[in-house]
Order: structure tokens, then sequence, then C-alpha cells
């Protein structure tokens, strides 16, 4: 197993995948690293649904599709660089359903205060996207499917388990490059903001 670091400094997105399988196997050994995030007071909120039909996942690349047509290209449009906004763009038009596995990570909003749902979610997010990349597979982080407000109706969820996001999980359709950081160096203060790390 790839140790932690090497892990972390080699996490990106992948947004282009082939259509090798991943096994129930493999997916519970990821979603079992999920689950050992930290979440408010432990309440463990999270929900996930594992699509693997493929008609549900274009169902769900539809309304990514839409959603990003409707307000997330125009959004993004002026915030990245050609070459990422065209990366994006792929994915959001049909790439991340085209993975063979989705998991869409939600919330069971009756176990855990609304001001800490995202901060109880999201470190399970990255537990995923982490063991994904340490096995070898490539998985990204999505919202865009949960503002179309259908995403809901597509897997049956009942009114108090809310979408939080979509992770694509597979096998890297090509070689994923090194991801692009800005150095901690600039991100870093000490002490106070303006004393520089």
């Amino acid at each position: 197993m790839t140790d932690f670091f090497s892990v972390v400094g080699k996490q990106r997105a992948c947004r282009s995948f082939t259509d090798e399988p991943v096994t129930d196997t493999l997916v519970e050994q990821l979603l079992e690293a999920a689950t050992h995030a930290p979440s408010a007071e432990n309440t463990q909120p999270w929900v996930f649904v594992v699509v693997r039909d493929p008609e549900t996942r274009a169902r769900i690349g539809g309304i990514t599709a839409a959603a990003w047509a409707g307000v997330g290209s125009e959004f993004s449009r002026p915030r990245l660089a050609a070459g990422l906004f065209a990366d994006v763009e792929r994915g959001a038009t049909g790439g991340v359903s085209e993975a063979p596995v989705l998991v869409v990570v939600a919330a069971d909003t009756t176990n855990c205060v609304e001001a800490a749902l995202a901060a109880s979610i999201f470190p399970a997010i990255q537990n995923l996207l982490l063991a994904a990349n340490a096995a070898g597979l490539g998985s990204a982080l999505t919202t865009l499917p949960t503002f179309a407000g259908d995403l809901s109706a597509i897997l049956d969820l009942p009114g108090h388990i809310r979408p939080i996001a979509v992770v694509p999980i597979g096998h890297p359709a090509g070689p994923l490059g090194p991801p692009r950081r800005v150095p901690v160096a600039e991100k870093t203060h000490r002490e106070r903001f303006g004393d520089r790390w």
C-alpha cells in the first residue's frame, strides 16, 4: 500500500474513465475508509448510494450536464484556465457518468444539526477520494447533480436524506498528471495574517 503522504500528494480529480469494472469488495473497502472520517458529535450522518446501473448513471449524467449548461459553465468559465475548463466541461457533460461506479454521498438530516452537516459529510468524501487514489483508481467530487433537484427522485431518497455530492470511481482512461497546487508558503501565515511562513 502506498504511504499516506504519497497518496495525498497525488490526489487529483479524474473525469474520464475506462469501462473496467470495480468490484463490490473494493467499493466496500473504499466506503469503509469513508466511514472512518470525523463527524460532529460522532453522528456519522453519511449515507451512500452506490450506482452501477447504466441507465441510472446516464440519468445522473443528464442532470449533471443540465446543471452545467444552466449555471455551472458560466460560473466556472471566467475562473478557470482554458485547459482546466475543457476538462471540467468534459466531465460534466458525460465523463463523470461514464465511470463504472457513482457513489452518491448523502446526509441523514435527522441525526446531525444543520450547521454541522457539511462539516460532517465532506471529511468522509475526502477519505473516499484518498482511498480510491490509494487503490489506484480515479475519482472526483462533484456537487452539480445535487442542484438539479431530480437526484433525490432518481434514487428514491426519502425527504430527510439530502444528496450532498456525487463521486465517480473507476480506472482512469489515461495517466493523471501531478496536481497543480500553490506552494504552502504562499498560503500560510505565522501567528498573524501577513507574517509569512
